[in-house]
């Protein structure tokens, strides 16, 4: 992941909280907490919605031992499907049709000239922040738009235990429009969920 570099005047930039908050999600190793400095730096340099939300998550990144700050990104992601940071999931579950979601995702992101990591899935969040950074007005609008209900539920359900990635969460909501309809409570079952990812978006299937 690219990151860019601080602007001399604060101004009201979605793009880059967004991938501030990218960094922020991503797993705490040496890479990322070598570049919380500069993250920090970027941060201060824009303002808008989020702001205050996010400087709470780069601040606990900035004072957190690396073991505790590891240890915790594990509880909070890795043990409990309904807090994965992979949001198709609450979006199609796991069924096949979730599958076609990613499929359609990569097809999309190859579209704008876009190609995560190997070792990611393209539903990653920190990778969908990472896009929609660096993707025009509208493409980042459409992918964030079909993943505004998963990111509402995965904010719920990190809602109810004390997190600071909570606010990293709410900082990336705050750069959305208004709440969309809300999900069940639960991903649905087998071939059951919301409308695929849009078909003309990846180029036709």
């Amino acid at each position: 992941m690219k990151l860019f570099r601080p602007r001399a005047i604060p101004v009201p930039d979605h793009a880059a909280l967004r991938q501030i908050a990218g960094w922020c999600l991503q797993y705490p190793d040496e890479a990322v907490l070598g570049k919380v400095g500069l993250l920090r730096a970027c941060l201060d340099e824009t303002t808008g919605p989020g702001h205050d939300e996010l400087s709470r998550t780069v601040a606990y990144l900035e004072q957190g031992d690396p073991r505790e700050l590891a240890s915790h990104y594990i509880e909070v992601f890795d043990r409990k499907p309904r807090r994965t940071l992979h949001l198709s999931w609450f979006l199609d579950g796991d069924t096949r049709r979730r599958g076609e979601t990613l499929a359609a995702l990569r097809r999309f992101y190859r579209t704008h000239g876009f190609a995560p990591a190997e070792n990611e899935l393209p539903d990653f969040l920190p990778v969908i922040l990472e896009f929609a950074a660096a993707a025009g007005a509208d493409a980042a609008g459409q992918v964030l738009a079909r993943f505004h209900p998963a990111l509402d539920l995965l904010h719920r359900n990190l809602s109810t235990m004390d997190t600071p990635y909570r606010d990293a969460v709410t900082a990336v909501l705050a750069t959305l429009p208004a709440t969309p309809a809300p999900l069940p409570a639960e991903p649905p079952a087998e071939l059951v969920g919301l409308d695929p990812f849009p078909t003309g978006a990846g180029g036709g299937r």
